[in-house]
């Protein structure tokens, strides 16, 4: 006889099933565990005992993000890896901007259903990340919200931790007139300006995701899944010392983000034309009618993170990040200043 459906899985929570996928994550999950990790996963707290050696006074950094909007391209390609990716590389590259290395990150899910497939794909992409940024996953939050959320869709968030030692944290006071700002390239959107990009290219232009266009290498979906690039490899190639500023091109582009690094009597003056925006920013420019401002706010127009450096250091530098020089420092009031034509 079949065995009667629990009333709160009858309203749509199966508590069963969310125990079930929970257990499946155990191996996963500890591929990215270090002898710091303690206890296991699924207490009520996740464990970690830091190792400070060598750090002389530790300062911990903390932040907290989503994905956007990137996530109704996974819903629609059915692909689920690439966006668990790109939560833990983009907290990596928050804390990175202040000199921090990860220590350990948590998640938080909430779905209409929690679909075991599809959980195994998003845990696949936080572990690879983790893995990859030398990050312990230790815990997290998975909610069944029937009501919340539609049919076969779901949210994500992340919660990075890190360490800093407080005589080497990047906080922009070194920044002066005359330094040069390095561009380090993206790789397509990463995770901001989804909102607008969906509407321009899904809505206005009535593209399908399988869509090939002039001068992207992949379908218009593959390119919008293009993973957020995590810069902490590049960034580990260079002495610290030698940065006096960083900026994650995240929400607010190349005009929000550097003011957030700048001394209030310096501006960030960057050349449009010094490095080639790639051809999604140029397709959005030329067929949503976005002024040129908008679009350096928006969206990252190809650069995902600027380093300031002095400029008898920045050929050195330069070649280290894979960077090009796209503007310099000179005296103003905190603010980016655009020069050049760039698109549109």
């Amino acid at each position: 006889m079949a065995t009667k459906r629990k009333a709160y899985a009858r309203a749509g929570v199966d508590v069963d099933l969310g125990n079930f996928v929970k257990k499946k994550i155990q191996a996963r999950v500890k591929s990215t565990h270090g002898p710091e990790v303690l206890g296991k996963i699924g207490g009520f707290g996740g464990l970690f005992a830091p190792n400070f050696t060598g750090v002389r006074e530790p300062v911990l950094v903390a932040s907290v993000d989503g994905v956007g909007t990137k996530l109704k391209i996974a819903f629609a390609l059915k692909r689920h890896d690439t966006v668990g990716a790109d939560l833990v590389n983009h907290c990596i590259n928050d804390i990175a901007v202040l000199g921090a290395r990860p220590l350990f990150f948590l998640d938080y899910i909430g779905a209409e259903r929690l679909d075991p497939p599809v959980f195994d794909q998003i845990l696949a992409g936080f572990t690879k990340a983790c893995h990859a940024g030398k990050c312990a996953l230790i815990g997290g939050e998975t909610a069944q919200m029937p009501g919340m959320y539609r049919k076969g869709e779901y949210d994500l968030a992340g919660c990075i931790v890190g360490v800093v030692d407080r005589k080497r944290m990047i906080d922009g006071s070194r920044i002066r007139r005359g330094d040069l700002i390095l561009g380090m390239a993206s790789n397509g959107l990463h995770t901001n300006g989804y909102s607008l990009a969906r509407k321009i290219l899904l809505e206005k232009m009535r593209l399908k995701l399988g869509a090939r266009l002039p001068g992207l290498r992949k379908s218009l979906g593959e390119e919008l899944l293009r993973t957020h690039v995590n810069y902490q490899p590049l960034l580990d190639k260079v002495p610290v010392e030698k940065i006096h500023g960083l900026a994650h091109i995240t929400g607010g582009g190349l005009i929000d983000n550097p003011p957030r690094v700048l001394p209030t009597n310096c501006d960030a003056v960057i050349d449009t034309m010094s490095w080639r925006v790639p051809a999604l920013f140029e397709i959005l420019a030329e067929n949503g009618g976005v002024p040129r401002e908008e679009m350096f706010q928006v969206f990252n127009m190809g650069i995902g993170m600027v380093a300031i450096v002095a400029a008898k250091e920045s050929e050195r530098l330069r070649a280290a990040l894979r960077a090009k020089v796209i503007g310099r420092i000179e005296d103003g009031t905190g603010v980016t200043r655009l020069i050049g034509r760039g698109p549109r």
